[in-house]
């Protein structure tokens, strides 16, 4: 057995994620790390949450994600709320066309493949941890900051 094959198979990977982010970009009009906010303000209290919030969530920095606020907010799919009590406190709200958006969007594939993951046996998940753990060392990438929400990263634009 040669590499090649371990190389067509992170290609694999990898296409499934562009691909999956196109086609939410195109059928949708908004990118999955955009998608993602909405369907974690979907499960907050009162349909809300601060940046901060947000940014721990997605694991991005926070000028990233004030870019993705905005955007959702120039699409009517959030709107921005200041605290009552402390007016330097804004919260991302989703509003009723963003509950609409939600409702025609299909489940990601991270949320398909955690309910495949979830199914197999701690053997198999073991197994699958330390075939990717050695693939992330011999690429040498083990210091690369990582998100446990795929995306493509195009909201750095």
């Amino acid at each position: 057995m040669d590499s090649t094959s371990i190389i067509i198979n992170i290609r694999k990977l990898v296409r499934h994620v562009n691909l999956e982010s196109k086609k939410i970009q195109k059928n949708y009009g908004i990118s999955i790390p955009q998608l993602l906010t909405l369907k974690y303000l979907q499960f907050q209290e009162g349909n809300k949450a601060s940046h901060g919030q947000i940014t721990k969530y997605l694991n991005l920095n926070n000028s990233t994600v004030t870019g993705i606020v905005n955007r959702l907010t120039l699409k009517g799919l959030l709107s921005k709320e200041q605290d009552h009590k402390d007016k330097r406190k804004v919260y991302a709200l989703l509003t009723q066309q963003g509950k609409k958006m939600l409702s025609r969007t299909p489940q990601l594939m991270h949320d398909e493949l955690s309910a495949k993951l979830s199914k197999l046996t701690p053997q198999k998940l073991e197994q699958i941890e330390q075939a990717f753990q050695l693939v992330i060392e011999v690429m040498g990438i083990d210091d690369v900051d990582s998100n446990p929400l795929f995306e493509v990263d195009d909201e750095e634009k």
